[in-house]
């Protein structure tokens, strides 16, 4: 210490207030941001200066109550509570928001994160309506700080959504439930959208148990003229080997005459933007990435401000992302391929308000990181580019081949592309299954060339059952049917095979016989070839439990498992969060007709059947 007496007190005030064990830690942090996640949290603190305090809640800080149903019946006001796992969470935001000036609210800009900032205010002791609530689509400095100037209210309509959404899967979920574990098996679990899901993939099971392959011989040809040679197709496919072999049999020493050819100029335009779903469907086709992965990697990519908010319905574009990809088209490419685009969203019930999921900085075409994130993130960055690019232009030439005396004629196509536009960046999955066929040329041909058929082959084939649901083409089937929303697809998904429903998995294919007959040389010869057939990667199965528990609630609860009814209360919800209905309402309306059905399966005396059923489902599968 320094001993001067006109410094004493000065110094002994100095230690007094800098000591850690005295009232020091009361000064006042001007400002507390609240958000859902660590790593966003970490990333916004980077934004900010030092007057901003960022803390994470960890998702949710409440849930319903689990013991006691945690509803009250009468009303259907949701009873919560907060769960021993988030005491000390909600412990230390309390203590924050005790020492600050202003406390701003910044969970997801969506219902469940408009939720979160709803009970966080409930439990924090903040005024609702003065509540700052604070939101964004993308983790950058500007949003954040656009954010801040831009604070709103809470808004409780699209709290109400989402607590009817909770309160209604909770009623569902706690009341089906015990009637499985009476009827079919203890354990089991019923939800109101995951019980839907399941059954998709049990119904597509069945068609393809009942589905019965049908063949016939397709017919093409290797055609040369002057010295080139092209591949065409009869326009025809026979029933049997029989007629196959007739028509072969006819054409020996037939002339072929070029009859017609058509040249057609078109135009391909590039997909939207990603939405939730249509990220989900790509990764799954072109990384096989399963959907729980997807949004994994895209969560970690919007919150280290990456990307916008990976959970839309909306294919629409800021201006700014706009004209930034019009900035890099031009000067990389050239400025006939930039064609600026607005998107439109055309899908009911959207819910989502901002953007499609695009990058912050389009400058950005590569970013460090994980290699599936790596992989994830360059899609994303590719679609949003060729989003904005020029159509690409080709030409379609399909050419007619007669046969003298016969009705039927070969045809053949071939695609040159003019120009390239947004190909040059980004394809479709679907487009690279195509890209043969896209890149065929066929050799200079005029009418009335007279082409040699070098060989003629017809080749037996076989009808396909109807493919079985990955859990990407699951998302689009449920997001056609209009049930579930872009937050609810991959827990879903993730739900129905933790509970053993179903399963995804791959099926080895089985080696099957088909005939091939040629004509070559005047010469006609048969053979019969090999294949595997059937193989699939990937695909959904639904267990035994699973097919039971579909039937036994298809029949007894037929309501709750109709796809319309599922996408009616999804409309329902979305008319909640715009203020046009009265949420406790619409719980009263379903509650009244759904528990006397539950009270009449629970009387029913016959458990037997469902459990016989289930036995018997298991011994097939043995055998």
């Amino acid at each position: 210490p320094i001993k001067t007496n006109t410094k004493e007190y000065g110094l002994k005030y100095f230690i007094y207030f800098c000591s850690p064990n005295t009232k020091s830690k009361q000064i006042m942090q001007k400002n507390l941001v609240i958000v859902e996640s660590p790593a966003k949290a970490k990333t916004i603190q980077n934004y900010l200066g030092d007057d901003y305090k960022v803390m994470s809640s960890y998702g949710h800080i409440r849930d319903l109550k689990k013991k006691n149903f945690g509803i009250d019946l009468d009303t259907f006001q949701p009873e919560y509570e907060i769960p021993k796992d988030k005491a000390s969470i909600v412990k230390e935001l309390k203590a924050a928001a005790s020492k600050a000036e202003n406390v701003w609210l910044a969970s997801d800009e969506d219902r469940e994160g408009e939720a979160i900032s709803w009970h966080l205010a409930e439990v924090l002791n903040l005024p609702i309506q003065d509540a700052r609530r604070i939101v964004f689509h993308e983790i950058t400095k500007p949003a954040i700080l656009n954010a801040i100037k831009n604070p709103r209210a809470i808004d409780i309509n699209l709290v109400d959504a989402q607590q009817a959404r909770r309160v209604l899967d909770r009623i569902v979920g706690f009341k089906l439930s015990p009637v499985l574990w009476r009827k079919v098996k203890p354990s089991l679990s019923a939800g109101r959208v995951q019980s839907v899901a399941v059954k998709l993939i049990v119904e597509r099971e069945r068609e393809i148990q009942k589905f019965k392959s049908e063949s016939n011989f397709r017919v093409t040809a290797e055609f040369n003229i002057n010295g080139s040679t092209f591949r065409a197709e009869l326009n025809r496919r026979f029933p049997t080997a029989d007629k196959a072999r007739e028509f072969l049999e006819a054409c020996k020493g037939s002339d072929f005459k070029i009859s017609d050819i058509t040249v057609h100029p078109q135009k391909r335009m590039p997909a939207p933007p990603f939405t939730t779903s249509t990220l989900q469907q790509e990764a799954a086709r072109k990384f096989g990435f399963p959907v729980s992965l997807t949004m994994s990697l895209a969560q970690q990519l919007y919150e280290s401000g990456l990307i916008t908010y990976m959970r839309t319905d909306s294919v629409n574009l800021s201006s700014l992302c706009v004209n930034a990809c019009k900035d890099v088209i031009s000067r990389t490419l050239g400025k006939e391929y930039s064609k600026p685009r607005k998107y439109v969203t055309h899908s009911k019930g959207a819910q989502e308000a901002h953007e499609a999921i695009r990058p912050t900085d389009m400058q950005n075409d590569a970013i460090e990181g994980s290699p599936q994130a790596q992989r994830l993130y360059k899609l994303i960055w590719q679609r949003t580019i060729a989003c904005q690019m020029s159509d690409a232009i080709t030409e379609k030439t399909t050419v007619d081949i007669s046969i003298k005396g016969h009705e039927e004629k070969f045809t053949a196509s071939g695609e040159v592309v003019k120009f390239d536009g947004f190909l040059r960046v980004y394809r479709e999955s679907h487009d690279n299954e195509d890209a043969n066929s896209e890149n065929r040329t066929l050799p200079a041909i005029k009418k009335d060339d007279c082409p040699e058929a070098e060989e003629i082959t017809a080749t037996q084939r076989f009808s396909q059952h109807p493919p079985r649901y990955n859990e990407a083409g699951l998302v689009h089937k449920m997001e056609e049917l209009g049930i579930g929303r872009p937050s609810t697809y991959a827990p879903i998904i993730s739900t129905i095979q933790q509970r053993q429903y179903v399963t995804r998995g791959d099926k080895e294919g089985t080696e099957r016989k088909y005939d091939v007959i040629t004509l070559k040389g005047g010469n006609i010869t048969e053979t019969t070839k090999t294949e595997i057939t059937g193989a699939e990667r990937n695909k959904l199965f639904p267990t035994d439990v699973g097919i039971v528990v579909t039937d036994f609630l298809d029949e007894n609860f037929p309501e709750i498992m109709d796809y319309n009814f599922t996408a009616d209360v999804e409309k329902q919800f979305d008319e909640v969060a715009e203020g046009k209905k009265e949420w406790t309402g619409l719980m009263h309306d379903f509650y009244e007709n759904f528990e006397p059905q539950v009270e009449k399966t629970l009387a029913d005396k016959s458990p037997a059947r469902c459990r016989q059923k289930l036995a018997k489902h298991r011994e097939n599968a043995g055998n």
